[in-house]
């Protein structure tokens, strides 16, 4: 009986994810595999004749690809900007010494052109390669050993980046807590501060000829003049030992001392007609517009103090984009901010559920990017595929953000399940097709391909180690990234998110990728061309 259930794909892939998550639960010296352990459990199965299907298997894999883009399209081009230039230097090095390493053994073991092209693709875990490398050869022999160089290249990159903090001596909460407190000084918290008027240079002037906003970045919340508390306007003018309350960083805040007078410890409560409320953004017609297009003072009679995004306080300048599910802090009349409550739509629920709409058409439009055929010459043709085309369609659409009424995010809990889903149905599958032939393989080509594999998977690892931590000086997570995006290798960063709740191992992934699998093909090209 038990026999004919592991016949049933759906309860051979729920055995193999409950199995995989009772071994990755187990800890040894502080490694433990976590999400990874699916494979190696799914390899065992498949090495028995369990098989999951295929269809699954691709699922899974653009469910995956897509929610790793959408969560890191947004930091994606900042990131390209700030530090593209290195993480694409050691993603060619990565591609680079793979490809040299493979040539190398080529001429040093006797290897044919087309099983050393094939091992390269598998070492790297590239389909796309592995279709470049039939392409170019026109041979059989380049899958065969595609699939020989295959389960170490999965396995290999998993256990790798397991395994890279310890061989580090680096602990991941300490180095996360480092990279917050370096993320806090570039988004300094903000605070609250009361001044009172003593320099005589800003008596007698409104807040829009002292243009305070441009030049100190605090933003006044309210002033007290005599007994009355009131809410700034443009037009408001200062008299001499009015109270002023602004909000900003601890710089801006200085800034604002030197241009007012003496700062106080007095705070400024409001009327009681007057609250303080927290709006969220879920109205879908404000989305990518900015926060000085609002004109909530003159529409309103309200101010924005600070505005929280991915628990990140940003300054409320006029020209702040903004984003769905943007919480922003107001201060107004009860009146009037029940009435821009209405506006920006305040609507929690909204904002936790999810819309399939822009999931499955942003997954189409991947999956027909994907199969664009670009054409360089009679001999070098380029195709996105599958992996590479939901992730730049879905890079491409969550930095845009909003389409017309469509908005490409969706909620980090609703992101985050759909990925560990897609995740676990890939695994499994890719698990199972790589333990099929795993023995026999050995056993046909002997292990002299699988050590050739093995190296072209090593090599390019250690070197991206070697420079990119103790010469570029990257961090451990960008490392991590490039390293599983340098080898194309999702199963890697899958490894690689599990160990860390910070995204930057997945926008670092999904910033070298694209770069990775096309240099891949035209490095396969050129050795099956020209050796």
């Amino acid at each position: 009986m038990f026999e004919s259930l592991l016949q049933s794909s759906y309860f051979a892939l729920f055995l193999i994810v409950a199995l995989g998550f009772i071994l990755g639960k187990i800890n040894f010296k502080g490694i433990s595999l976590d999400v990874s352990a699916v494979i190696f459990i799914a390899l065992l199965f498949g090495h028995f004749g369990v098989i999951i299907p295929k269809e699954l298997g691709n699922f899974g894999l653009v469910l995956f690809i897509f929610t790793i883009g959408i969560q890191s399209g947004p930091g994606f081009f900042g990131s390209f900007k700030s530090k593209g230039k290195v993480l694409i230097l050691i993603t060619l090095l990565i591609v680079g010494s793979a490809s040299l390493t493979g040539v190398f053994l080529k001429y040093m073991l006797n290897i044919r052109t087309d099983e050393i092209v094939g091992l390269i693709a598998g070492a790297l875990t590239s389909t796309p390669g592995l279709a470049a490398a039939i392409d170019a050869t026109q041979s059989s022999s380049a899958s065969i050993s595609y699939g020989i160089a295959y389960p170490f290249g999965v396995i290999g990159v998993i256990l790798f980046v397991k395994l890279l903090p310890k061989m580090l001596g680096i602990d991941l909460k300490v180095e996360e807590k480092r990279l917050e407190r370096m993320q806090k000084e570039k988004y300094p918290s903000l605070q609250t501060a009361t001044f009172r008027i003593t320099n005589l240079g800003v008596v007698g002037k409104s807040l829009i000829q002292l243009q305070i906003r441009t030049m100190t970045g605090a933003v006044v919340s309210r002033i007290r003049h005599g007994e009355n508390t009131e809410l700034p306007s443009p037009q408001s003018i200062l008299h001499k030992d009015d109270l002023v309350k602004a909000v900003g960083n601890e710089l801006a805040l200085e800034q604002l001392g030197l241009l007012l007078g003496e700062r106080i410890t007095e705070d400024l409560p409001l009327a009681q007609s007057y609250e303080l409320r927290l709006l969220l953004i879920t109205n879908k017609e404000l989305i990518g517009k900015s926060l000085g297009n609002l004109n909530l003072q003159g529409n309103f009679h309200s101010t924005v103090t600070r505005v929280r995004r991915s628990g990140i306080d940003l300054s409320p300048t006029p020209d702040l984009v903004l984003k769905f599910g943007d919480k922003l802090t107001v201060v107004g009349h009860k009146d009037s901010l029940t009435e821009l409550s209405k506006l920006v739509g305040n609507d929690e629920k909204r904002l936790s559920d999810t819309d399939f709409f822009p999931i499955a058409m942003g997954i189409v439009l991947g999956v027909i990017f994907g199969k664009i055929n670009i054409s360089f010459s009679d001999s070098f043709h380029f195709s996105p595929g599958l992996t590479g085309g939901v992730l730049i369609v879905a890079l491409i659409l969550s930095a845009l953000g909003k389409t017309g009424p469509i908005i490409w995010s969706m909620s980090g809990s609703a992101n985050q399940l759909l990925r560990q889903l897609g995740l676990l149905l890939f695994l499994a599958e890719v698990g199972t097709s790589a333990g099929t032939n795993l023995v026999a393989t050995f056993q046909e080509s002997g292990w002299m391909l699988f050590g050739v594999g093995f190296a072209i998977t090593l090599v390019p690892m250690i070197m991206a180690v070697l420079i990119g931590y103790f010469i570029c000086k990257i961090s451990i997570f960008d490392l991590m990234g490039t390293i599983t995006g340098g080898m194309t290798s999702t199963p890697g960063l899958a490894a690689a998110d599990s160990m860390t709740g910070l995204d930057i191992p997945s926008v670092a992934y999904a910033t070298v990728y694209p770069i990775a699998m096309v240099f891949l093909i035209i490095f396969i090209q050129l050795i099956a061309a020209f050796l």
